[in-house]
C-alpha cells in the first residue's frame, strides 16, 4: 500500500473511600442534614485521526443536573440561577445510564486549559489533544479510541452540530476554537450507542453544550508566557420579556515554538433568549476568524541528531486560518399532551490548512506540503415531540423526533510549497443530504425499575462532483436501522443499576464512497467505500451516592465496529481497516466532603484490538524485507494505533465565593501502540496544571493559572509512520535509484511528535460589572 501522506491520526479502592470518609466530618453534617441529600432522587419519567502507516502502492486496498450548591461556584461570570439549562434546550430527564452527567459550566470554567477545547476534559475519561496550530481542531481521546478530530465523539453547541462530513482535513472534523468557555451553561454528557436521538458520530458519546442567556457583565484581560494576551468582555440586559446577551474576545498566541503560532483570533456572540428550558425561545448568531502557523509533529531522529530543537519545525510554512459565521434559533413549549421543541441552524465556515507531515518522502526537492480546502454551508432542522401517557396504568413517555441536515460542500487538495502552489491532486463539489427519524418509549414498571425502548432510522445521501476526474463522480446513498435499549433498576439503599445495549453508525466520507481511481495515480483502482458503518455496543454500570458527600460510577461497556474506514484527507482517498473490538471500564468520583472543598478522580481502562489477520500487511512487510528501518512497524498485527490504554484525572478544588480560591489538577494518559505490530509505544504523559486566585464580593478577580506545573517534558500526542529527512541515508539511495519503490514509498519508521508545551504562566485580571 503507498504511503499515504496522512496526518497520523478511540481493595485499596475501599481504603481510600474510607480515609475520605474519615475526613468528612461536617461533610457528613451536611450530607445529613437534608433528606433530599442521604437519598438519590426520585425516578421520574421526564423529557483516526488514526496513524496511517505508510504502504506501498503494490498491495494498495481495494447526568442529572447538580442541585444548587452542590459544586462550588469558583468562576462566577455566567448567572443562570438554580437552572443551569438554557431557554428552549428541553427538559433534562433522569439519567439512564451511569455514565451519563450533566456538566454545569462553572465547574468546567474551573479548571485550568490551555485552549477552549481542554475544557472538555471535564467529561469522564476524555482527554483533548492538540499536535498542530491553535485554529486547527483538537484530537480526542476517549474509550480506547483515537477520536482523531471528532470521528465517533458528536459534539454540538447550543442544538447546533459541530461535527463536519466529508471534511477536508478528515470526517468528523469538530473544531471548538470558536468556543467562549465563558458563555458555557452546561454540557450533557452520553456514552454509548444507546440514544435514540443520538445519530452520525455519537457511537463512542456525545457533548452537547448548551450556553448561557444571561451574565453579569465582565471585562478580562489574561496575559501569560510565550506571547499569551486575551481580552473578553461581555454582558446582558433585559429586553422585552428576554435577554440579550453580548460577548466578544480578541486573541494572540506564539507558544514557545522556534517559528511563532502568531494566532490571531477574533470570536463574537450575540444571543436572545426569553422563557425557560421547557418553555422559551432564543436566537444565537456567532461569527469567528483565526489565523496560524503550525509546527507540527517533527520526527524524534531528527530531535536526537541535533538537527531540530524539541520545539522545532520542519517546514515553517505549515499553518492555516478558518472562519465560521453561525445563525440558529430553538423553541420549546409544553401542553397538557407533553412537550415538543424544535431547532434550526445555518451555518457559513471555511478552512484553509497547509500541512507537511512526511517531510521529503513524495516529493525529494520541494518538500511534501499540500493545502486542504473547506468551503461549506451547512443547514439543518429537528423537531420532537414527547407525550406522557400511561399503559396498563402504568406511568409512560414517548418521544418521536425528526432529525435533517445538509451540506453543500467546495473541496480541494493541492501540493503545494511554503503556500504556493504547485499541482492539483483533487478538486470536489460535494452535497451530502439526511434524515434521521427515531422513537423512544419509556415504561416505569415499578418504584425501583423503568426500561426504555427505542429505535432510529437514517437515510444519507450524497453526490460528488470530481472536477479533474469524472471517473470519481457518482451518487451513493445508505440507509441503516438501530435499534436500542436501557434499563435502570433502583434506588436501592441510594444505589441504581443501569444495563444498556444498541446498534449505531457513522458516516464515512461521501468522496470514498464514490472513488474509483486514485486521485494521484488514476491507473490505480479503488474499491469505494460504504457511506455508513455499523457499530453496536452494550453497557452495564451502577451509581451511588451510599457514601456521604461521595458520588461514584463505574461502568463496564464493549464497542464493536464493522470497519474503521476513513478518508485520508491529506491523500485523496480512502484507507479502510478492519473491524474492531474494544472494552473495558469508566470509574468516576465526585466528592464533597466540606462546603470549600471539591475533589474528583476518574480512571478508564480499555483493550482495544482490530479482529481477524491482515495478509494484505504482511505483504507489505515482506516488500521491505532487507531494509529493518522501513520494516520495523510494518508487520501484521491486531493492535489499534493510538488506542490508549488507561486514561486517569483527578483534582482538587478549594475556596468559597469570595476570598481565596485554587484548583490543582492531573491528568494522564497512558502508553499506547503506535503501529499495528506493536514496535513502536508512546511514552505516557502526566501533567499537572494549577490555579490561585483571591476573588472579593463585588466581582473582582485576580488569578494566576500555572500550566504544566512540573515543567514536564512529554508529548501532546506521538505517531509512529514512515517519512523522509534529507539527512537519511535512506534519501540517498532513494534519489540515487537504489533502494526499492516500496522502500522509498514507505520511508524511514520513525517517532514523530509534538511535545507538551513548557512550564507557562497566565495572569487574568477580571472586573464585574
Amino acid at each position: 500500500m503507498r504511503p499515504k501522506r496522512r496526518e497520523p491520526g478511540r481493595g485499596g479502592a475501599l481504603t481510600v473511600l474510607s480515609a475520605l470518609v474519615l475526613l468528612a466530618d461536617d461533610g457528613r453534617a451536611l450530607a445529613q442534614s437534608s433528606p433530599a441529600s442521604r437519598e438519590l432522587p426520585p425516578i421520574e419519567i421526564g423529557g483516526s485521526e488514526t496513524p496511517a502507516r505508510k504502504k506501498p502502492v503494490a498491495s494498495r486496498r481495494t447526568g442529572k443536573p447538580p442541585a444548587a450548591g452542590h459544586r462550588i461556584l469558583v468562576y462566577p461570570a455566567a448567572v443562570q440561577g438554580s437552572d443551569v439549562r438554557s431557554a428552549a434546550s428541553g427538559a433534562k430527564s433522569q439519567p439512564s445510564m451511569a455514565s451519563e452527567i450533566t456538566i454545569p459550566g462553572e465547574e468546567l470554567n474551573a479548571r485550568p486549559f490551555t485552549r477552549p477545547g481542554e475544557a472538555l476534559e471535564a467529561v469522564p475519561g476524555l482527554i483533548v489533544t492538540q499536535h498542530s496550530g491553535e485554529g486547527k481542531a483538537n484530537q480526542y481521546f476517549l474509550r480506547g479510541y483515537n477520536l482523531d478530530h471528532g470521528t465517533d465523539l458528536a459534539i454540538s453547541v447550543d442544538g447546533v452540530p459541530v461535527n463536519m462530513r466529508t471534511h477536508g482535513h478528515g470526517q468528523g472534523y469538530a473544531d471548538l476554537n470558536w468556543l467562549i468557555p465563558e458563555t458555557i451553561a452546561a454540557v450533557d454528557v452520553r456514552k454509548g450507542p444507546y440514544f435514540a436521538d443520538e445519530g452520525d458520530f455519537a457511537s463512542v458519546g456525545s457533548v452537547h453544550i448548551g450556553l448561557i442567556d444571561r451574565t453579569k457583565g465582565l471585562a478580562q484581560v489574561t496575559a501569560g508566557s510565550f506571547g499569551y494576551r486575551r481580552l473578553l468582555g461581555m454582558d446582558s440586559a433585559e429586553v422585552g420579556d428576554g435577554a440579550l446577551l453580548v460577548a466578544g474576545e480578541i486573541g494572540t498566541y506564539d507558544g514557545p515554538w522556534d517559528n511563532p503560532d502568531n494566532v490571531r483570533k477574533l470570536n463574537g456572540l450575540v444571543r436572545y433568549s426569553q422563557g425557560t428550558a421547557t418553555d422559551g425561545v432564543s436566537v444565537t448568531g456567532m461569527a469567528y476568524t483565526n489565523a496560524w502557523n503550525s509546527t507540527d509533529q517533527v520526527p524524534q531522529r531528527a530531535i536526537r541528531a541535533g538537527l531540530l530543537d524539541r520545539f522545532g519545525s520542519e517546514d515553517p510554512s505549515d499553518g492555516g486560518n478558518a472562519n465560521r459565521f453561525a445563525l440558529s434559533g430553538r423553541i420549546a413549549q409544553t401542553d397538557e399532551l407533553g412537550s415538543w421543541r424544535a431547532n434550526a441552524y445555518v451555518v457559513k465556515s471555511q478552512l484553509d490548512l497547509f500541512n507537511n507531515f512526511t517531510y521529503f518522502l513524495s516529493d525529494p526537492v520541494l518538500g511534501d506540503q499540500f493545502h486542504q480546502h473547506d468551503d461549506r454551508l451547512m443547514a439543518g432542522a429537528n423537531v420532537s415531540r414527547t407525550l406522557n401517557g400511561s399503559f396498563a396504568g402504568l406511568p409512560m413517555q414517548t418521544i418521536i423526533g425528526l432529525q435533517s441536515r445538509y451540506d453543500a460542500i467546495d473541496l480541494a487538495l493541492t501540493n503545494t510549497f511554503r503556500r504556493g502552489f504547485l499541482s492539483n491532486v483533487r478538486s470536489d463539489k460535494a452535497g451530502e443530504g439526511s434524515v434521521g427519524l427515531y422513537a423512544e418509549n419509556t415504561v416505569r414498571w415499578t418504584d425501583w425499575l423503568r426500561t426504555t425502548v427505542g429505535w432510529r432510522g437514517d437515510y444519507y445521501a450524497a453526490d460528488v462532483t470530481s472536477r479533474f476526474n469524472a471517473n470519481n463522480s457518482g451518487r451513493a446513498d445508505s440507509a441503516l436501522g438501530s435499534p436500542k435499549f436501557r434499563m435502570v433498576l433502583g434506588p436501592f439503599s441510594q444505589t441504581e443499576f443501569f444495563f444498556g445495549a444498541g446498534y449505531g453508525m457513522h458516516s464515512n466520507d461521501a468522496r470514498g464512497a464514490t472513488t474509483t481511481e486514485d486521485p494521484s495515480d488514476p491507473a490505480t483502482k479503488l474499491t469505494p467505500s460504504p457511506l455508513l458503518v455499523r457499530t453496536k455496543g452494550a453497557e452495564v454500570g451502577v451509581r451511588s451516592r451510599v457514601v456521604p458527600g461521595l458520588d461514584t460510577s463505574l461502568s463496564v461497556f464493549i464497542l464493536d465496529q464493522d470497519s474503521e474506514i476513513l478518508f485520508a484527507g491529506d491523500a485523496g482517498d480512502t484507507s479502510a481497516t478492519r473491524a474492531s473490538r474494544r472494552y473495558g471500564f469508566e470509574w468516576t468520583n465526585h466528592y464533597r466532603p466540606r462546603s470549600w472543598i471539591d475533589i474528583d478522580a476518574d480512571l478508564a481502562m480499555t483493550h482495544a484490538r482490530f479482529r481477524g489477520y491482515d495478509s494484505e500487511q504482511a505483504e507489505v512487510y515482506a516488500s521491505l524485507a532487507g531494509y529493518p528501518e522501513a520494516q520495523l512497524g510494518n508487520a501484521p498485527g491486531n493492535y489499534i494505533p493510538n488506542a490508549p490504554a488507561m486514561v486517569a484525572s483527578a483534582g482538587v478544588t478549594l475556596g468559597e465565593k469570595t476570598g481565596w480560591f485554587g484548583t490543582l489538577r492531573w491528568r494522564y494518559l497512558a502508553s499506547s501502540p503506535l503501529t499495528e505490530d506493536n514496535a513502536f509505544r508512546s511514552s505516557a504523559t502526566s501533567i499537572f496544571n494549577g490555579r490561585l486566585g483571591y476573588r472579593i464580593d463585588n466581582g473582582w478577580r485576580l488569578q494566576l493559572d500555572v500550566l504544566n506545573l512540573f515543567n514536564t517534558k512529554a508529548n501532546q500526542i506521538t505517531y509512529a509512520y514512515g517519512s523522509l529527512l534529507k539527512t537519511d541515508t535512506l534519501y540517498n539511495l532513494c534519489t540515487s535509484g537504489t533502494a526499492p519503490t516500496s522502500v522509498c514509498q514507505n520511508g524511514v519508521m520513525d517517532y514523530v511528535l509534538h511535545p507538551v508545551e513548557p512550564l507557562t504562566f497566565r495572569v487574568t485580571i477580571a472586573g464585574a460589572f
